[in-house]
């Protein structure tokens, strides 16, 4: 029987799970970020469909929510609840799928014979029996395609999108609509008189090659045309990076405290990179500036380690490279893991 790829999606997973825990909230808009006071600095991490129709989005800051919906409920994030929650969803999907490749706490790949309308139904049913979430399918004939397809089944619903549909219903489409290609490379695209999909599709590879590089330029193409060869993988992903961020309540313009908030952070991923033995190859330091100028500096280590002077000292050079003319608002650490 031919195999199909199933993308499923939990809707608004960290908001749902919130309501989830605090039934009162249904039918209300549910903001989750930093800790849950909107007074204070910290972004959005999420906002249910309610809140989202009052123009409110992940990244936005919490006072910007608060001012946009006044009644919406502002959480705090609670990492381990989320955490638990995908557990179960996974383990659902486990259970059902020949093939489970998980890509974070709400989403996954499957791969299924048979009626993929069936299959996506039995698991929309088994989620919501197992959780009480709802998750919206993506049914593609590849990876690419069915988590396009996710897409548009929003929310709770199930949508195909294969080889015979895909230019009708994205040719016409932008080409930062694509999974994988950010603002940056659309507006290099741009620049290069491809603005749609079906453009893109038709682009020159000799062109973007050069644009792009060698490897780049063709798998642009490739996401033009909706093709992916990638198979779904049950081989569970291994991070490549590792981050931690603050937010201060108000802009900091002692460089001791940075640094000392640096120092702290670069530990705290020292220590769990030890504790996971994945050593760390590069840090990177990122600092937000007055009123919101982000930029970032990295340091590459000798040598791959776990060793935590080496991951501090990493971040001090990085850091030192910053021309702290401004107050700081935001500092965060990454490391590149081995």
């Amino acid at each position: 029987m031919p195999s199909f790829v199933l993308h499923v999606d939990v809707d608004e997973f960290v908001a749902a799970v919130e309501v989830l825990r605090h039934p009162g909230l249904t039918g209300r808009p549910v903001v989750v970020g930093g800790r849950g006071d909107p007074s204070k600095r910290g972004v959005v991490s999420t906002a249910n469909y309610e809140a989202r129709r009052y123009g409110l989005r992940s990244g936005m800051p919490l006072r910007t929510a608060v001012r946009k919906c006044p009644e919406a409920v502002f959480l705090p994030v609670d990492r381990e609840a989320y955490e638990r929650a995908s557990r179960d969803v996974m383990e659902v999907l486990g259970e059902i799928a020949g093939a489970l490749e998980v890509w974070g706490w709400d989403e996954a790949f499957v791969e299924m014979e048979g009626d993929p309308e069936v299959a996506a139904r039995n698991i929309q049913r088994a989620v919501s029996k197992r959780t009480g979430l709802s998750c919206s399918v993506g049914i593609g004939d590849n990876k690419l395609r069915a988590k396009m397809a996710s897409g548009f089944a929003k929310p709770a619903g199930v949508y195909r999108l294969t080889a015979r549909e895909w230019s009708g219903v994205m040719g016409g489409r932008r080409t930062e609509e694509l999974w994988g290609i950010g603002t940056k490379s659309a507006r290099k695209l741009s620049e290069l008189g491809i603005n749609e999909v079906h453009e893109l599709a038709a682009a020159d590879e000799e062109m973007l090659s050069r644009a792009f590089g060698p490897r780049t330029g063709p798998w642009l193409i490739a996401l033009g045309r909706g093709d992916d060869a990638s198979p779904v993988s049950s081989v569970p992903r291994r991070a490549r990076s590792r981050s931690v961020e603050l937010t201060f309540d108000e802009d900091v313009e002692d460089p001791a405290v940075i640094g000392a908030e640096i120092t702290r952070m670069a530990l705290r991923l020292a220590e769990h990179c030890e504790s996971s033995d994945r050593p760390v190859t590069g840090v990177t330091v990122k600092i937000r500036l007055a009123p919101f100028f982000t930029t970032t500096r990295s340091r590459r280590l000798a040598e791959p380690s776990t060793d935590a002077e080496a991951i501090v000292e990493a971040a001090k050079v990085a850091l030192g490279r910053f021309e702290l003319d401004r107050p700081v608002r935001l500092v965060g650490v990454k490391v590149d893991l081995g």
